[in-house]
């Protein structure tokens, strides 16, 4: 019997809202992109230097991460019984697209974790509009306190007794993980969280925004990553009713947020995109945390747009930055 459903909003290649609140989330745009957005699922065995397991970390509601982990042996420079660096990792999506399975994070976390050499945990977060703000932020940040909860013995996961120095902790988070970096370093730094350390954070091309329009999101070029109706429509769909892009989500450096000065905030790394629509607002959060005296580096990827990297299966030169993207990466973990 042929469904009577009607489309009520509709985000061009990713996303169909149907009146009667179902989702769709099937790629719908040129299909040489389908792959990126294939499942990859969970494999014990090492394949391309890592293996990876799904874990729910609460039976009551679902939480689940992925874990990878490095291959170790006696070819790497790293002996096996040394404990490694954690990341701790939020997807991007614009709050309601994207999965840790998708191929496009497989093939860029596996590189980041046997480069860096450590352990990822991703989180897949609860997404709009079936859940808005700040359901993601508080996934993610549940995220962190189940590895606090590890770390202090009253829960356990295998994967990490062997692996996971709990003192190296990085938040790391790609578009709008990135907000979702700075929502979880900012709760944490309001807790005690021994015995881990908080060691850093990573937001590579953050989705902060402004309600008023930047020079960049004015003018520009769109990307298939990216585009101004993607922004639009995404964060609309994600906002609490009657929230405005200066929610402090979405605009942490604006006026209804907590005052930068007054976090407690790990070394944080902003990756910003030369060509990025967002990349005015990166760089303003930037400076707003220099002048809050946070301590912050700004790592510009020349020439490229929103989230670039994720193309990297697809375009030699794309796959050169990426891999100086993933180097620049490690040695910010290396130096904290």
């Amino acid at each position: 019997m042929a469904s009577n459903k009607k489309i009520v909003e509709e985000v061009s290649n990713w996303l169909r809202v149907f009146d009667d609140g179902t989702v769709d989330r099937t790629w719908t745009g040129p299909p040489q992109f389908q792959f990126l957005m294939d499942s990859v699922p969970p494999h014990d065995d090492f394949i391309h230097g890592v293996a990876i397991r799904d874990v729910v970390i609460d039976s009551h509601s679902g939480l689940t991460v992925r874990i990878y982990i490095p291959e170790r042996n006696r070819d790497t420079d790293i002996p096996v019984e040394d404990k490694l660096p954690l990341f701790l990792h939020f997807h991007g999506g614009g709050f309601c697209i994207t999965a840790p399975d998708y191929y496009m994070y497989y093939n860029f976390y596996r590189r980041l974790v046997t480069s860096a050499r450590a352990v990822c945990v991703s989180v897949y977060l609860r997404r709009a509009p079936e859940h808005p703000l700040p359901a993601s932020c508080d996934d993610a940040y549940a995220a962190f306190l189940w590895l606090c909860a590890v770390a202090r013995g009253d829960t356990s996961e295998p994967w990490f007794e062997n692996h996971a120095d709990f003192k190296r902790v990085f938040l790391i988070g790609d578009s709008t993980g990135g907000n979702i970096v700075h929502d979880v370093a900012a709760r944490a730094g309001g807790n005690n969280t021994e015995p881990v350390r908080l060691a850093g954070g990573i937001a590579i091309h953050p989705g902060f925004l402004r309600a008023k329009p930047s020079k960049s999101y004015n003018e520009f070029p769109e990307t298939p990553m990216l585009t101004r109706d993607m922004i639009n429509k995404l964060i609309s769909m994600a906002l609490p009713t009657g929230a405005t892009k200066d929610h402090p989500i979405t605009c942490p450096m604006g006026p209804l947020a907590p005052p930068l000065a007054g976090l407690k905030l790990p070394p944080m790394l902003v990756v910003v995109a030369e060509m990025d629509l967002l990349r005015d607002w990166e760089l303003e959060y930037c400076e707003a945390m220099k002048e809050a005296g946070k301590e912050v580096e700004i790592l510009m990827n020349h020439g490229v747009g929103h989230c670039f990297y994720f193309a990297m299966a697809m375009d030699e030169e794309i796959a050169i930055q990426a891999n100086r993207l993933i180097g620049d990466i490690t040695n910010f973990v290396s130096r904290h």
